[in-house]
Order: structure tokens, then C-alpha cells, then sequence
């Protein structure tokens, strides 16, 4: 019986996994943004839609942009569309057991910073500069929780993420139109830059900066007008 009672405990857990993994930081997004009147999970044409407020349509999106394609193709010609994304600031890491018992609890040394945006809009940037598209990024505190279940990636070897939750809310930033993304660009840049420069301005990875530069090329705010070396040579439109 002992044997049954933890291999059904696993099944359960392993279907939360799989299924509700962000549910906790979605859910506490959506109670945080939704106010008096608005249609919560509400279905518009073949689309459920987290919050509906009169002809604005807001999306919550806790993961990849990629799953968000669908709903801006059918929606953004005839809708305004906000995308909410939250950015953890601040993280800490909660690590269980299959059964449940905790086993640590720290805080990540890494930090969260606005540019980590670009990390996933460079997925739908072409849909960025619509008129009808805006984005607005939750800047928060988050508890992940990680379970010992041996079904993680590798690179947490075998450690799944079961949720994530928000434990703090900071502050919000809005971005309306194509030019305020533009704005995230480090000062001081020359009228012709590279990827390289925009890495080493902010302080990001080459691989961050390399998405930053792929958007606002597709929110057609820079252009390429030539190479330095091996690198590809920008500048603002």
C-alpha cells in the first residue's frame, strides 16, 4: 500500500508538471492586472483570451512568445493587444522531494534586468511594430520550485520545475510603439554600431544583444548598412 500511495503521488505530481507548471505566477499575473468588468479566460473567435476588457484583449505570457503567433495573427488586425511579461528581478530557488518534504531553499545570484525582454520578443518582433501590439513587462521578485523527480533537462540534472510563483511585485514598464524599445539601446553609441558594441554598452551577453538587434530590425527601427570586421554594421532609421 505504501508502494501504491508514492507511485500515485508521483503520477500526480508528474501530471502538475507537465500541465501547470506556471500556473501559480500566471494566476497571481491575472488577479493582479484584472480589474472590476473584465472577462476572465474568456473565448474570442477560436482564442481564449486571459483578460478581456472591452475591445483590449491582454495576454499573460510566463514562457515563449512562439505560443502567442496564433492569437496575434487572428487578432491584432481588428483588437489592441497587450502582451504582460513578467522579468524576475530578484529569484529564489525552493528545491522538494518526489514526496513533497522540503529539502533547500536559496536565493539565485543571478538578476533580472529590463533587456532580458528581448530574450523572447525576437520570436514575434515583426507583430511589434503594429499599431494594435503593445507589451508591458512586470518586473517582480519569483520563487521557483524544483522537484527531484528525475525528468528535468540535463542541465538541472533531473531537477523539473513544478512552479513558479511571484512573491513580490516591483513595478511595471510599458512599451506602446516600436520607438520605446529603441530607447533600450545603450547611450553613448555611434551613429554606426554592431551587436558587439550594444553587448559591451550594456553589459549583456553577446547572444542578448544579438536578439535586441534582431527586433528592432523587425520593428524595421534600425538597418543594416554594412560589415566591421565580422560583424554586421547598424544604424537607426
Amino acid at each position: 500500500m505504501i508502494v501504491l500511495a508514492n507511485l500515485l503521488k508521483l503520477m500526480d505530481m508528474v501530471t502538475r508538471i507537465g500541465t501547470l507548471r506556471e500556473t501559480s505566477l500566471h494566476s497571481s499575473l491575472k488577479q493582479l492586472y484584472a480589474r472590476p468588468g473584465d472577462l476572465l479566460e474568456a473565448k474570442i473567435g477560436n482564442s481564449i483570451i486571459d483578460i478581456v476588457r472591452g475591445e483590449l484583449l491582454i495576454e499573460i505570457q510566463t514562457g515563449n512568445f512562439s505560443a502567442l503567433r496564433s492569437k496575434l495573427t487572428s487578432h491584432l488586425h481588428a483588437r489592441p493587444i497587450r502582451i504582460i511579461y513578467p522579468i524576475a528581478v530578484k529569484k529564489s530557488v525552493m528545491r522538494i522531494a518526489i514526496d513533497g518534504d522540503k529539502i533547500s531553499s536559496r536565493k539565485s545570484p543571478k538578476t533580472g534586468r529590463i533587456e532580458l525582454l528581448f530574450g523572447e520578443l525576437f520570436r514575434i518582433a515583426g507583430y511589434a511594430k503594429h499599431p494594435n501590439f503593445s507589451l508591458e513587462v512586470a518586473l517582480i521578485d519569483e520563487e521557483v520550485v524544483l522537484v527531484n523527480d528525475g525528468l528535468g533537462s540535463w542541465r538541472r540534472r533531473g531537477w523539473s520545475v513544478e512552479d513558479r510563483r511571484m512573491i513580490r511585485f516591483i513595478d511595471r514598464v510599458v512599451f506602446e510603439k516600436p520607438m520605446d524599445y529603441l530607447a533600450l539601446l545603450p547611450g553613448g553609441l555611434d551613429e554606426y554600431f554592431t551587436s558587439l558594441d550594444i553587448a559591451k554598452g550594456l553589459h549583456i551577453r553577446q547572444s542578448l544583444a544579438n536578439k535586441m538587434i534582431y527586433s528592432l530590425r523587425g520593428m524595421e527601427m534600425i538597418k543594416q548598412v554594412g560589415k566591421s570586421g565580422r560583424y554586421n554594421l547598424y544604424a537607426k532609421k
